[in-house]
Parts: C-alpha cells; sequence; structure tokens
C-alpha cells in the first residue's frame, strides 16, 4: 500500500516541513525522501547545527531548504498574519513568543502556503503538535473534533484502522460518530472500503451500562444522520473482526466479522489497543494519523524510528 501511496507523489516536488530538523531520525528520512524524489523537506532548526549533524554523520543534504524561525526573513510577516488568524485571542506580542517554537512556524508555513504538509511529535508531545493545528489550522467544514487513527499493518493480513488512540479521553456519543466518519475517510486515503465497527464489551445489547448506551447512541446518531459506509456496533471486538463470532452474536449484520476500521468507546481502550496488536500481534502501527483537520498534519511517536518517519511523510503528503 505504502508503495501506492508513493507513486501519487513522487516526482510532484510536494514541501514537507519538519520541525525537529535538528534530529537524526528526520535527517536520515528526510535525505531518503529527497533522493527518491519523494518530497523536497524543509528542515526547521539552526542552520549549523542541522548541517553539522549531516556532516557528522555522512549525510548529503545539499539541496534542501533549511528554515531557523528567529532568523528568517518572513517572521514579521508571520506574525502579522497569525494574528489576523487568532481575531484578538493573542496578542502580535504573544504570536512573536509562540512562533519561536518551530512546531508553530511550521505550521504557520502550511497556512500561508509555503509547503503542502507538515510533521513533528519525534521530540514534541502529541498536544504540542495538535495545538497550533487547532489555533492556526483548524478543523475541516465538515469536522466537529481532531481525533486520530492508526493503520495497523501486517504481511498476511488486511489492514486496520484504530481509532481514537492518541487524542480524546472520553469522546461523547457525537464526538464518537464524528471520529467514526472521518476514520472512515482515513480508510479511503489507504485504498481500504470502511466497514466501521464500533467497539464495546457488549454486542448488541448484550449488556447495559452507560458506557455501552453511549456506544450505541452514536450509532444512532450516525443512522440518522447518514453515511457513505457501511457501520454497526456496539459489537465487541471478536464480534467485530472473527466472521464465525460474528454471526453467533450479530447475525444480521454486514460489518459484523468484517469490520476493518474500529471506533474505540475510550481513548484508554483505543491506545492499550493498539499498543497490544502491535507488541504481541506484531502489526506495524503506523500513526498517531490526525483526523479532522483542515490541511495535513501529523503526530510522531516520540519512539519513532528513521523508517517510520519516512512512512509518515508518504502518509501525511497523501492527506492533501
Amino acid at each position: 500500500m505504502l508503495e501506492l501511496m508513493k507513486s501519487k507523489i513522487i516526482g510532484k516536488g510536494k514541501k514537507i516541513a519538519f520541525p525537529e530538523g535538528d534530529d537524526i531520525r528526520i535527517l536520515k528520512a528526510a535525505v531518503r525522501l529527497y533522493n527518491e524524489k519523494v518530497a523536497n523537506p524543509i528542515l526547521l532548526g539552526n542552520k549549523e547545527v542541522i548541517n553539522n549533524l549531516a556532516r557528522d554523520n555522512n549525510l548529503d543534504i545539499n539541496g534542501m531548504e533549511i528554515v531557523d524561525p528567529v532568523n528568517d526573513s518572513r517572521f514579521e510577516e508571520y506574525a502579522n498574519k497569525m494574528v489576523e488568524i487568532r481575531k484578538g485571542k493573542n496578542s502580535l506580542e504573544d504570536c512573536k513568543k509562540m512562533l519561536t517554537g518551530r512546531n508553530y512556524y511550521a505550521v504557520m508555513m502550511l497556512e500561508v502556503g509555503e509547503c503542502d504538509a507538515v510533521l513533528g511529535g519525534a521530540t514534541y508531545s502529541t498536544a504540542d503538535t495538535v495545538r497550533p493545528a487547532l489555533q492556526i489550522i483548524k478543523t475541516k467544514p465538515t469536522s466537529k473534533i481532531v481525533s486520530s487513527c492508526f493503520y495497523m499493518n501486517k504481511e498476511g493480513k488486511e489492514p486496520l484502522i484504530f481509532a481514537d488512540c492518541a487524542i480524546n479521553v472520553d469522546p461523547t456519543s457525537e464526538e464518537l460518530k464524528d471520529i467514526a466518519k472521518d476514520s472512515a475517510d482515513s480508510a479511503r486515503v489507504f485504498n481500504i472500503e470502511p466497514k466501521v465497527a464500533f467497539l464495546s464489551f457488549s454486542s448488541m445489547g448484550s449488556a447495559k451500562h452507560e458506557h455501552v448506551s453511549k456506544v450505541s447512541e452514536a450509532v444512532k446518531l450516525l443512522k440518522e444522520e447518514g453515511a457513505n459506509f457501511e457501520f454497526d456496533g456496539e459489537l465487541q471486538f471478536d464480534a467485530a473482526i472473527v466472521e464465525s463470532v460474528g454471526k453467533q452474536k450479530a447475525p444480521n449484520s454486514s460489518v459484523a466479522g468484517n469490520a476493518n476500521v474500529f471506533i474505540f468507546p475510550t481513548l484508554n481502550a483505543g491506545n492499550i489497543g493498539y499498543k497490544i496488536a502491535q507488541r504481541l500481534g506484531d502489526y506495524e502501527a503506523l500513526g498517531p494519523i490526525l483526523q479532522g483537520i483542515r490541511k495535513p498534519i501529523n503526530d510522531l511517536s516520540r519512539g519513532c524510528n528513521e523508517d517510520d518517519v519516512y512512512k509518515m511523510a508518504i502518509i501525511t503528503l497523501n492527506q492533501g
């Protein structure tokens, strides 16, 4: 799947900004992307530090743009633009202070069209990646919430989408509905025709609890709104993914036993679930992939390696 995604952007000169341009994992991935003509990386950070890091690791970064926010000629322009965007929520001095942070500066570059995507989080927390996106880029007109998903991949198995595993701690029924819609869109980025299962410890009313009601209400809301993908719930995970169990627990469901997009009821469940699949099930977990944002911005795990950065860059550029 990644090769197909790469083929869609190769040679198109798309620009991706990396706020942590002085991280060796970022630098190595950037060189791969540049040499393969997949993208033109923009490295944010101190130019001397980045050039020294490249030299010390025998990496050729010739031709790559390096941007040091505090010394960049566009700094004042960006600060004034950010004041407009923030509509009185931040003063010019506030905006200047925020833009000294490379996470903010990269997002501002995206907003004004100086790059096509942003990928950060190798050293920043998820909150530090999401906050500038919410304050500057904001959500899509069709989205009310920013969420995340993981692309779960294993050789010989159909790929899966897990959501939300990184952002929303205890989403409401309305928010679960919106997470499902954005996750279906994410699935299609990966050429997956979504079959969405709303997960619970109950299948079709087998247990009664307010946690179950929250999930079943999300399904009801999506049915009332309508959707251009198949969905069902509430379903236990085995009923969602094992055909024989699905037939037994939800015999009238077209999704049960065949789901490929899984909407977890809480962040607790989602985060634990994807890590179990990753560590015990040997699934590759790519993400968190941010959903609902107007322009392509993604978050890396701080435990990422060069290959993760490379793959996530390709995914992020395909979201545009």
